[in-house]
């Protein structure tokens, strides 16, 4: 078929300059797809050499015993040893309650200490792996209590640690010391843990997310405090300054600096406020007879005066009464009771532009608060910790039900509780309200910043895991380089990027196995 018998029937017509093109535009095709092919490779590689670390096999484990000034709490940590830096990966595994009050009380019957420390020291034995038992360290922070003691008595306190420390020495684990913590480190050390616990000192790592690291950092928590012995509150302040030097403390973590106010009020623990409540009010007796409103109508116990003194933080309170006993009878009232606790902060005298109580410089609250220890196991006892319970109204309506109830009635309904803890229920949950509401200042509209926390994903809130990860430096200074991907952004990528390189090979095929049907195709 000639040119003109082509054009007249409609075939087109193949010139030299069509072939050229196919060429020219078969072998960019392919250039592109080789290109996008390396490309893909190098991605797979490069995210496989990066995130596709082999599954944390070492562990390494850590023992903090929090001595407190009514129980000793032991702790087991453990975490991956590939992975110490990187916040979160430290979580609590084990939890064992000493049998007997705090070791303050054994100050004069020393060699009891051995045998208080032995079923959990054993337990620890058990759970943390024989053969790390060498490099596991222990440490015993010991806090109020123990500090009341030393005010008391510096040589026995001394004495007390001296008998903790020679036990523990006697166990394979790598002992590090006992001590009494300070208030300040107390507060310090819980404000960590929450904060750690949480997740809140790392920046939160997006893929292909442009924010700028200074725009998604988070907000901490304050932290709230309640022991037997004393109270901490601890937070980052709105405008990150502090009129008094005493109560702030700087920490630069993960690469941000924070300037924190703490204070630890000794003495007003629930069990130290209960004694200055009871010496305050025995003051006005003269037949032997206290009737207390804090405590459920029909409850009666007898207390020696020369107990009630013998704390320091009773002191201030002290005076000559007629009677060396005296009968605590119940009367349920808890208007009364709240108004007599009261009476235990000094708010007449601020030197500064805002306080507490007792003349403490207290800054303008800010943010969400975690509130732990016994601020979390009475309040949830009284079934005070939901949002729902938010006003002052609420609150006070629970509590006058819950103290007004007869103290029999409190005993068939709790059987199982402690029955000195049942009895100062009505005291600690007023005194609670009273230290949140009149004493740091909190309000109906601030209320719901308060989140009751007994644990934190699985670890108790508390200063013991703050304390563990300062002294063995897992907090870095600087926020680590690069963050590994999550499971799930890791898995995306690798299915996408493999999905590219299987369509780029596959298309490469079809295009080498038959070009005329491809360009056909394209026809």
């Amino acid at each position: 078929m000639n040119f003109q018998q082509r054009l007249s029937s409609g075939e087109p017509s193949k010139s030299p300059g069509d072939s050229n093109v196919k060429r020219f535009c078969s072998q960019n095709i392919l250039a592109i797809l080789g290109f996008s092919s390396i490309i893909a490779v190098i991605a797979l590689i490069a995210v496989g050499l990066t995130q596709n670390k082999p599954l944390p096999e070492n562990f390494k484990y850590g023992i903090v015993l929090d001595a407190g000034s009514s129980h000793t709490n032991l702790y087991i940590y453990k975490w991956p040893a590939e992975k110490e830096n990187d916040t979160g990966v430290v979580y609590q595994i084990e939890e064992c309650k000493l049998k007997g009050p705090g070791i303050s009380k054994y100050a004069h019957k020393l060699k009891d200490l051995e045998t208080y420390l032995i079923e959990c020291m054993e337990k620890s034995k058990n759970v943390v792996p024989k053969s790390l038992h060498h490099e596991t360290p222990i440490y015993l922070g010991a806090t109020a209590g123990m500090r009341l003691l030393r005010m008391e008595n510096e040589q026995l306190a001394k004495s007390v640690l001296d008998e903790v420390s020679s036990s523990l020495s006697n166990y394979y684990f790598d002992f590090q010391g006992a001590r009494i913590i300070t208030g300040q480190e107390e507060g310090a050390y819980g404000w960590i843990t929450i904060n750690y616990l949480l997740g809140k000192f790392t920046q939160k790592s997006h893929w292909f997310s442009l924010v700028s690291p200074e725009s998604s950092s988070q907000e901490t928590f304050g932290a709230l405090d309640l022991g037997g012995a004393s109270t901490q509150i601890t937070f980052v302040p709105p405008d990150h300054t502090t009129e008094s030097p005493d109560n702030s403390l700087q920490f630069r973590l993960y690469g941000k600096d924070y300037n924190v106010y703490t204070h630890s009020f000794l003495c007003y623990g629930k069990d130290e406020a209960l004694l200055q409540k009871l010496a305050k009010d025995i003051q006005v007796s003269s037949n032997g007879i206290l009737e207390d409103p804090c405590f459920h109508v029909g409850y009666k116990k007898f207390v020696n005066v020369s107990e009630l003194y013998k704390s320091p933080c009773t002191k201030g309170f002290e005076k000559s009464l007629p009677f060396d006993q005296f009968q605590i009878q119940g009367i349920g009232n808890y208007q009364q009771c709240h108004q007599n606790i009261l009476e235990l902060f000094n708010t007449s005298y601020c030197p500064y532009s805002q306080c507490a109580f007792n003349g403490i410089f207290l800054p303008p609250l800010k943010g969400d608060f975690g509130a732990f220890s016994a601020f979390y196991f009475v309040m949830d006892f009284l079934n005070l910790t939901s949002e729902e319970v938010s006003s002052q109204q609420k609150m006070n309506e629970i509590m006058e039900k819950y103290c007004s109830r007869p103290w029999e009635e409190v005993r068939k309904s709790f059987p199982a509780v402690n029955e000195k803890f049942l009895s100062e229920y009505c005291f600690s949950g007023a005194y609670i309200l009273s230290l949140l509401l009149q004493g740091y200042h909190f309000t109906d509209s601030s209320w719901k910043n308060i989140h009751f926390m007994g644990k934190i994903q699985g670890s108790n809130a508390g200063w013991t895991l703050g304390y563990m990860l300062n002294l063995t430096n897992m907090i870095p200074a600087e926020q680590p380089l690069s963050a590994p991907l999550s499971h799930s952004t890791y898995v995306f990528l690798m299915v996408f990027f493999s999905l590219i390189l299987a369509a780029v090979i596959i298309t490469a095929l079809v295009i080498f196995k038959n070009p005329s049907y491809f360009w056909k195709e394209m026809a």
